[in-house]
């Protein structure tokens, strides 16, 4: 395969060109354009590497679209799967919740179906991006810690990441946000807002610290990637780090992601944080972040389509100095460094064919054709 006419986002520059594809892997490119008749005219779009999503809660919309309606599994993940490789994601992290705010949630019931139908839709080959698992522990929950653990094994496992939701732990350290985002997730009323506050303060008490470090060191022992989320403060940072987290998850504050970029963890912000201009929490925007250098991975969190966007718009942004090689980096290069995938992530020889070409309409940029190791999925 030869993509001709294109604008190749390499590393570190962008260079109008040619590509070519061998065995799903790329085998040459070139500043000049190709004279062979086979050639797919790419007429002046991008060509970007595959996107890497390391964070999306999607597939949890497929299996509960309505509250209280469970979907079968495997129309689930595989519209769950079409939606990430039109948005130009070739390789997802699947990121499903163990334990929950709430006992009973959905989430929690789902678990199994999902990572079921991750696990057994990869192994059949009915997959278009190549999926892999993010298990999101829910800290204060004493049933997080043994779900962990019966799963720590599963072979598509590459990250984990360490939640606290309870009041007055990182992302809801503000009482009055807490308490606006539950109410309105349960439907409770005053009373009984009142008594879930205070279970879910008792529950962070006696499980957040010990499943916090359990998980963690089954990580190291294992060697899986381990992320931080929605730390606030210089100490939660210096706990992340010591427990051995390459990746700081939504950072709410500046002093927690200036923290984290200091030490080595890749900072990680929600790519509709950049399209809508902040965070619907109140907490730091991941524009702010770029502006002072400090974002090193976009996620598209709970809209895939996001990522493809916020790229373009952090590369137009005059307020920070990302070039679009570097923008396209956040989604690309950066995530794949982050879970050590060496064969992906960059537009280069002996790397793997995972390419997006990417078009414009005006000022919106959109997903035009992707491979996936040099097959057309979309």
């Amino acid at each position: 395969m030869i993509i001709n006419n294109v604008n190749l986002v390499l590393e570190d520059q962008v260079v109008k060109g040619s590509l070519e594809v061998q065995d799903g892997v790329i085998t040459a490119f070139a500043d000049t354009s190709s004279q062979l008749p086979q050639a797919i005219n790419a007429e002046g779009g991008w060509l970007l590497p595959g996107l890497i999503e390391l964070h999306t809660d999607n597939l949890d919309k497929f299996f509960t679209p309505r509250p209280k309606v469970d979907w079968p599994a495997h129309s689930a993940m595989s519209s769950h799967d079409a939606l990430m490789v039109a948005s130009g994601i070739t390789t997802v992290l699947d990121a499903v919740s163990v334990g929950d705010a709430r006992d009973g949630g959905h989430r929690l019931e789902n678990l199994e179906k999902m990572i079921t139908a991750v696990v057994n839709s990869g192994k059949a080959g009915l997959n278009r991006a190549e999926h892999r698992l993010h298990l999101r522990c829910e800290l204060p929950h004493e049933s997080t810690l043994p779900l962990f653990e019966k799963l720590m094994h599963t072979e598509v496992l590459s990250l984990v990441s360490l939640m606290d939701h309870s009041p007055g732990q990182r992302q809801f350290a503000t009482p009055q946000k807490y308490r606006e985002y539950y109410q309105g997730k349960y439907n409770l009323n005053d009373d009984q807002m009142e008594a879930f506050q205070e279970e879910q303060i008792q529950n962070s008490l006696r499980w957040a610290k010990p499943n916090r470090y359990a998980i963690a060191e089954h990580c190291r022992n294992l060697g899986i990637a381990l992320a931080s989320h929605d730390d606030a403060t210089t100490a939660h940072v210096e706990e992340s780090r010591a427990l051995g987290s390459v990746i700081a998850e939504f950072p709410t504050t500046e002093e927690a992601a200036r923290a984290s970029h200091a030490c080595g963890l890749q900072v990680l912000m929600g790519a509709p944080n950049i399209v809508r201009g902040g965070s619907h929490s109140g907490n730091v925007a991941a524009h702010h972040l770029a502006s002072l250098g400090i974002l090193d991975i976009l996620s598209s969190d709970y809209y895939p389509a996001s990522l493809l966007d916020a790229v373009f718009r952090i590369a137009n942004d005059d307020s920070n100095d990302f070039t679009l090689p570097q923008a396209v980096g956040l989604v690309t290069r950066n995530p794949a460094r982050a879970l050590s995938l060496q064969d992906r992530g960059v537009i280069a020889e002996g790397k793997r064919a995972d390419l997006v070409l990417a078009r414009a309409h005006a000022d919106h940029h959109y997903v035009q054709n992707v491979w996936r190791q040099g097959i057309q999925v979309f």
